[in-house]
């Protein structure tokens, strides 16, 4: 370097290629200079070890729930077999076995559809899935899961400190007991586990949808039309939950004779559970519809308005399908009374499925810039950078 540059430069600057530029050895009897701090990696390595963990439940939720369908699939595919394993002689349901075959069928095909539910919640190509066609199977799953995790441990709870019986005296044989246990807790875990894997995938996908409190949702989301809908909705539920709280109260008005031979306390139970869901729907659906509670969280009024309308929806109509089947006849046959209620809960559900629908597009078309929420967060940023704009020119 000539002497020229080296003068130019401020004093005390010395380039990185200058010897001079070399730090000084220390002056002996002088404390040694403090080494520069090292930043811990111990943040980095918790983030890095969090994707693994959330990797390893969902693989465990995944094979809990694809274990928990092999009992149920392999009884129904031995039944369809012709075994009569877990069925007693004189049940209904070997009246009419070409009947009971293309059920059990279906049934197959619907637990199959749980490992189909699992893989797709936990693989890659699951976030290319179209929101509809898994949306949907997920809400009849939710639907359909939820009553039997509710209801048959409250049902084992009575059997345990009360004498009263599981069925009517003289009743017709069904199915052993043992299978109920084991097709049931099947059953328990199948909803935990798929559940638990859908929770975790929504979060991920449409998170955003939900965030913040419905006080501050946009007006955009819920327009005249979806309130009306949802009020209507509302509406049904309740009327559905009317006969449902009777029955579940041992009035046997509206119900079949085999119902009105001896209500069980299995019976009451399952009925009250029916008002349970029929409540979470309507308290979810006007919560968001109406805007009340405006400091709860916008996914709680969610979630009771997705579990709820899948209990009345899909049981509603899975037992105005099963009231039409040829096996129940005779006193096993379903009134008017119970028809019709099966099929308001059913419209009920599948309204707020749609009003639900309705309003998470809304919410999606509103994008980050709708609602007042992103509005506060926009200028929460702005006055952050004026801020810091400020905090440059003190320093210049």
């Amino acid at each position: 370097m000539t002497d020229t540059t080296r003068a130019s430069l401020p004093r005390g600057h010395r380039p990185a290629s200058d010897p001079a530029a070399a730090p000084a050895p220390p002056v002996p009897g002088s404390s040694p200079a403090p080494a520069p701090p090292v930043r811990a990696a111990a943040p980095a390595a918790a983030r890095a070890s969090a994707p693994d963990a959330a990797g390893r439940l969902r693989a465990v939720l995944r094979a809990a729930a694809v274990v928990s369908c092999v009992p149920y699939i392999a009884l129904k595919t031995a039944w369809i077999g012709g075994s009569r394993v877990g069925i007693p002689d004189g049940s209904v349901l070997l009246d009419h076995p070409g009947v009971t075959a293309a059920v059990n069928g279906v049934t197959v095909l619907m637990d199959a559809a749980v490992v189909v539910l699992a893989l797709l919640l936990t693989q890659g190509w699951g976030r290319r899935v179209p929101a509809w066609l898994l949306a949907l199977p997920m809400w009849v799953a939710t639907g359909l899961l939820t009553p039997i995790m509710t209801g048959f441990p409250l049902q084992v709870l009575a059997r345990a400190f009360t004498d009263a019986p599981s069925t009517p005296a003289g009743s017709e044989p069904f199915l052993d007991a043992w299978v109920f246990g084991v097709v049931y807790t099947g059953f328990i875990v199948q909803g935990l586990a798929l559940g638990t894997l859908f929770a975790l995938y929504a979060r991920d996908r449409w998170g955003h949808l939900w965030r913040g409190t419905v006080g501050r949702l946009p007006r955009s989301a819920v327009g005249p039309g979806l309130r009306t809908a949802g009020v209507a909705a509302s509406l049904l539920a309740a009327l559905a939950a009317v006969p449902h709280a009777m029955w579940a109260a041992g009035a046997t008005t509206g119900l079949s004779g085999s119902r009105i031979v001896g209500p069980t306390a299995d019976v009451r139970l399952l009925e009250g559970t029916y008002v349970l869901f029929a409540a979470m729907t309507v308290a979810g659906v006007l919560a968001l519809a109406l805007r009340r509670g405006r400091r709860l969280a916008t996914r709680t009024p969610l979630a009771l308005a997705w579990v709820g309308s899948g209990a009345l929806g899909c049981w509603g109509g899975w037992l105005l399908v099963a009231s039409a089947m040829p096996a129940a006849e005779g006193a096993g046959r379903a009134t008017a009374a119970m028809t019709l209620t099966y099929a308001v809960q059913m419209i009920a559900g599948l309204l707020v499925l749609a009003v639900g629908a309705r309003f998470l597009w809304r919410r999606g078309q509103d994008g980050p810039s709708g609602g007042t929420e992103a509005g506060a967060v926009r200028e929460e940023s702005r006055a952050d950078g004026r801020a810091r704009g400020r905090i440059r020119g003190r320093a210049a």
